[in-house]
């Protein structure tokens, strides 16, 4: 799939549902950072927006990048309709022809799937290269397949943190493997049906 089929397609995705109001944040994110001093945060595939509307509420700056230009320009509409376009910067950006510029104390990736072709390895080690010292990178992915997801491919294989770790290949010098576990949580898809999901959790800080 080209970069423009890629593009398309999102742009299909988010255009085919309305606009989120008020979108959620990931629970993970929120267990995560609640805590955490605010400085500089990216959230790499914003989608609907509700990591970047929540973590500019607990007062961190955040850069929020998509494919999507429908996602980024929805959610530049809303953070400016919740008060906080002053804190969310949208960028419409393809994380697999170049990795957004900056330094952040946080970088979350959250669900980062996609049926074009993304080296996902390179994508996660140029966002723990972006990490300022103390910084965090979260890396949040599927760990099963719920009845609303794009791909129900029944033998899809859902790597687990240590092995995107691992594929990462990041120096232990430099990088520190804070959490790599498997959650399961209730979660609620399109249409308000609910269901068992795991999540596969990595929590990446830069040591140095």
């Amino acid at each position: 799939m080209s970069t423009s089929d890629a593009v398309a397609f999102w742009d299909g995705v988010y255009a085919a549902r309305p606009a989120a109001g008020n979108p959620r944040p990931n629970v993970r994110l929120t267990e995560t950072v609640t805590g955490l001093p605010p400085g500089d945060a990216l959230d790499l595939g914003c989608g609907d927006g509700g990591d970047a509307l929540w973590l500019a509420g607990q007062q961190w700056q955040v850069t929020a990048a998509d494919i999507s230009a429908v996602a980024v320009e929805r959610l530049a509409a809303l953070a400016r309709s919740h008060g906080l376009g002053d804190r969310v910067t949208t960028v419409q950006h393809n994380v697999d022809m170049s990795f957004p510029p900056g330094a952040f104390d946080l970088i979350c990736a959250h669900y980062l799937h996609t049926p074009h072709e993304l080296d996902r390895a390179t994508v996660l080690r140029s966002a723990a290269h972006a990490l300022r010292p103390g910084g965090r990178l979260l890396v949040v992915d599927h760990g099963s397949t719920a009845p609303w997801s794009w791909n129900q491919d029944p033998d899809v294989h859902y790597p687990s943190p240590r092995e995107v770790a691992a594929g990462i290949g990041l120096a232990p010098q430099t990088w520190t493997v804070e959490r790599a576990d498997a959650p399961r949580r209730i979660a609620t898809g399109p249409g308000g049906h609910t269901a068992e999901v795991t999540d596969h959790v990595l929590l990446i800080r830069r040591t140095a």
